[in-house]
Formats: C-alpha cells, sequence, structure tokens
C-alpha cells in the first residue's frame, strides 16, 4: 500500500525561491507516488483571500497540487495561522479538501488526530486572544471586503509586529502546553497526534492513563524540506 504524507509550516513566498525549488520537487519526485498528501498548515506564508488566486506564483503551487492530485493522489488542506482566508475556490482550484482543525483519520489502522498546533500554545495568551479575533466569521467578511493590495499591506505589518513581538517572548510560551495536549488526548480517546506550527520536530511519547501516546511535530521548511511518512509500519520524518 502505497504511504500518506504529511507536510506543514512551508511558508512559500517568492522571496524563498530555494525552499519554492524543492517544494516543487517534493510534489513531482515523491508526494506524486503517495496516497494521500495532508497539509497542515501555513503552506503561504501569508494568504489574503482566494481573490489572489490568479497571482502567478500562486498560481504555479495550485497547478502542482492539481497535477498531484491528477495522478489519483488525495489532497487535504488545513488552515493554518498564516493562510486561514483560504477557501472553497482555493481548494477547488487545487481539486483538494479543506479538512477542520482537529481532523480524526484512520491511518492504517491507528486511529490519528491532525492539527496544524497554534490551539495547544495556550500559554501565549496574547496569540490565542488574536486568533479569536481572525478566525471570527464577522471579521473576516470586514477584512475581505477591502481591497487586495490594502489586505496585503496590512497583513505584512501585522507579520512585521508579530516578529517582533516573538523577541520579547520566551521559547517555552510559543511552545505547547503539554497539559492541553494531554486533556485532547484523551478527549479523542488517545490517538497519535500529528500537527506542526511550533517549529520544533521531533517525536513525543506520552503516557497517560496507562497509555502510550505518539506525537509527532512536523518541521517547518526555512532551512530545508521534511515530510512525515506513514505507512502499515508507523511513521518516520524525513529530510530532503
Amino acid at each position: 500500500m502505497k504511504p500518506t504524507l504529511f507536510i506543514s509550516d512551508l511558508h512559500l513566498c517568492l522571496s524563498r525561491p530555494h525552499i519554492n525549488r524543492v517544494f516543487f520537487t517534493f510534489m513531482e519526485r515523491i508526494a506524486s507516488k503517495a496516497q494521500a498528501l495532508y497539509v497542515l498548515g501555513d503552506l503561504f506564508e501569508y494568504w489574503a483571500g482566494d481573490d489572489d488566486l490568479t497571482d502567478t506564483f500562486n498560481s504555479q503551487v495550485i497547478s502542482a497540487f492539481r497535477s498531484l492530485t491528477e495522478k489519483q493522489v488525495v489532497l487535504c488542506i488545513m488552515h493554518g495561522n498564516r493562510d486561514f482566508l483560504m477557501g472553497e475556490a482555493f481548494a477547488g482550484a487545487c481539486n483538494a479538501q479543506l479538512i477542520a482543525d482537529p481532523s480524526l483519520i484512520d491511518l492504517y489502522g491507528t486511529s490519528t488526530l491532525l492539527m496544524h498546533g497554534d490551539t495547544l500554545c495556550t500559554d501565549d495568551t496574547a496569540y490565542q486572544a488574536f486568533r479569536s479575533q481572525v478566525r471570527n466569521p464577522a471579521w473576516q467578511k470586514t477584512f475581505l471586503a477591502q481591497p487586495l493590495a490594502e489586505r496585503k499591506v496590512a497583513i505584512e505589518k501585522v507579520r512585521a509586529q508579530s516578529e517582533k513581538d516573538k523577541t520579547q517572548k520566551s521559547e517555552s510560551i510559543m511552545d505547547v502546553n503539554i497539559g492541553a495536549v494531554e486533556k485532547l488526548l484523551r478527549e479523542y480517546n488517545y490517538p497519535r497526534l500529528i500537527h506542526g506550527h511550533t517549529h520544533r520536530p521531533a517525536k513525543h511519547m506520552h503516557q497517560l492513563d496507562g497509555k502510550t501516546c505518539e506525537r509527532f511535530v512536523l518541521s517547518d521548511w526555512y532551512k530545508h524540506g521534511e515530510y512525515l511518512r506513514c505507512d502499515e509500519s508507523g511513521c518516520s520524518a524525513i529530510k530532503l
């Protein structure tokens, strides 16, 4: 049986041509041989709205996804904290399914919970407040009513402020809260957990109520590409 692949936090943008090339090569040579590809958030550095589909670079990414699905690879995409404005028009152009955060799937017989991961960083209260604001449908409707160029300027300002704020936060605040992780694992009946967001790739083993739960944290793609490959024998991270 073909493997299922997971990626997140690619932050694709024109200013990082090396990683863009890695992505397109990955799509053509590796993802095309998979059963399914799951993108667990932050595919793009940011997404200003589905009226940006015709942007040249965005069109290239969309074309790569559509070519993948034409090879009978199932494509599922989850919103991240950078691209939560991706909508049904984007999904339709890619021939992808937008999946909820979190989503519980049967992965080769193992119950597996998929997340972007930002909701697990509960110690970062300022970020969680911001997340609640921008995920509000009324806020999104008002924001998307603005001209595309103005939205991009506004997003760039928010990104610059966010990077500045990160320098004043401790590393622990920006990581997951273990209590939040364990609460979620109990809620979903002790599944395997796969998520991104924190840029701290690792495999964790949680001993919880007499049960052992695997937690895989996906890598960001700032320095190199990396994906999680899962099949009947388990999951392993592979660098590109």
